[in-house]
This record gives C-alpha cells, structure tokens and sequence, in this order.
C-alpha cells in the first residue's frame, strides 16, 4: 500500500496483482499525416462489482480500445486494508484483465483506491492523464442523484484531465456484450 498526501488530503492505493499476459500483436502500423508509429492510449475504467460497471467495461472493450491500449482498472473502497474486499476485488479484476486480453488484445493494469469514489477516481486521472475515463452510471433518476449525489456526475464536471465517457446501463445490465 503506498499514500500521497496531496493538499492535506490523504490519497491511499495498492496495486492488484494481475496474470501476466502478454499480447503477441503486429508492430503497430504508421500513421498516414506523420509517418510516426501508433502509440497505445491509457484508458482508465470505473469498476465495481454491479451489473452496469460490467455493462461499461464492455462497452469499451468493443467500442473504444484499439491494440497498443492500456487499460487501467480503477475500484474506489472505504479501507485498501480490508484484505477481503482486495481479494474479492483482484479475482474480478483478474477475470477483466483475461477478457480485455480476448477479446481486445490490450494490457490491463488495476488499482485499488481508497476514498471518495468521484474524487479518487478523478485523481487517477490526473495522475495518468489517459485519452478517457469510462464508467457506468446506475440509472438514478434526476431528482435521486442531486439528493444522493453521483460518482458519474461527479467525474463529469471534475475530471479535468480527460473526457468521461458514461455509458447507460440497459434493461438488464448484467448481459454482457462481447
């Protein structure tokens, strides 16, 4: 585990062990304008262990990742010390890294952070400047997220570093897409 105190404010993580999965890929292509190889994007996505954060991370699988992608997966939890939430969380986390290597051939990192889900999420972002943050949303209606208040909505007006991509859940957001 490992913290940063940014402006008085303790920022708390530990990193998830993933299976080493190494994409044998093309050496990616030349760009048309500048003749420069491709270079893979970091695209950070939201998890947790509901239906319509699944639903988000397939939706990016097949709509946003490219080969020489990077996906950081990002989980927010109350205490990075509780060891059966982290080993609840790497066996998901475990299980996405082996979907994004199938069916998109990316590298996955994960992370668990510790804090205000909106607010460490957009930290991460900071932190690693990726081409977007993917999350999903649970369907609130308006009045229930400015009374509650919501991660998605927090990130979106946040989260100065990269666009946010909320993607909406469907009816039955625990079918899968890939």
């Amino acid at each position: 585990m490992e913290t940063l105190m940014e402006e008085e404010e303790e920022y708390s993580w530990r990193d998830v062990k993933l299976p080493s999965l190494i994409p044998v890929v093309p050496e990616p292509e030349l760009e048309r304008e500048t003749g420069e190889r491709r270079r893979g994007r970091d695209l950070i996505i939201a998890i947790d262990h509901g239906p319509k954060s699944k639903h988000a991370f397939d939706w990016a699988l097949i709509h946003l990742c490219r080969l020489a992608d990077t996906i950081h997966l990002v989980h927010a939890v109350s205490s990075v010390k509780n060891e059966v939430v982290y080993e609840a969380t790497q066996r998901l986390m475990e299980k996405l890294a082996v979907e994004a290597f199938e069916v998109a051939m990316v590298k996955t990192k994960a992370r668990i952070v510790e804090g205000e889900a909106g607010k460490v999420i957009c930290k991460e972002a900071e932190r690693l400047k990726p081409a977007a943050v993917v999350m999903g949303t649970r369907g609130r209606s308006l009045l229930q997220s400015v009374l509650q208040g919501s991660v998605s909505e927090h990130c979106f007006h946040n989260c100065k570093s990269a666009p946010v991509v909320i993607v909406p859940g469907k009816e039955d957001g625990d079918e899968s897409l890939a």
